[in-house]
């Protein structure tokens, strides 16, 4: 069992920077691919990000290459998401996930395990 916890969102100008934090209890953390996501009223969740349990390997929508940038600490139990040259359409609500079945990075919320509460993040223009 992993209980995740979002934090760092808020409301911030486009072209502004926002860095994401996800706090992970348990002991098995460090095991698990972890992904962001997010939600935008009326649309579907959708991927942001992703990363393997090393941290070895990324992964990236095309919507925020270049300006999203993936992290973890396996010994904070902890996983960032550092979000740079904001833009409005980038306001939704982000999400973290665990996958603890797989050792690729999904891209489906459907193959994620363990969500957090999520975190509103409102870009202005």
């Amino acid at each position: 069992q992993v209980q995740l916890v979002e934090s760092g969102g808020g409301l911030v100008q486009a072209g502004g920077s926002l860095r994401l934090s996800c706090a992970a209890s348990g002991r098995t953390f460090s095991s698990y691919t972890m992904g962001w996501f997010r939600q935008a009223p009326g649309k579907e969740r959708e991927i942001v990000a992703g990363i393997t349990s090393s941290g070895g390997m990324a992964y990236y929508a095309a919507s925020v290459k270049g300006r999203f940038t993936i992290s973890r600490d396996n010994a904070k139990n902890t996983v960032y998401l550092q979000m740079n040259s904001l833009k409005p359409e980038d306001t939704a609500v982000y999400y973290c996930a665990a996958d603890g079945r797989r050792i690729r990075i999904e891209t489906v919320p459907s193959r994620y395990d363990y969500w957090g509460q999520g975190t509103q993040v409102t870009v202005s223009s």
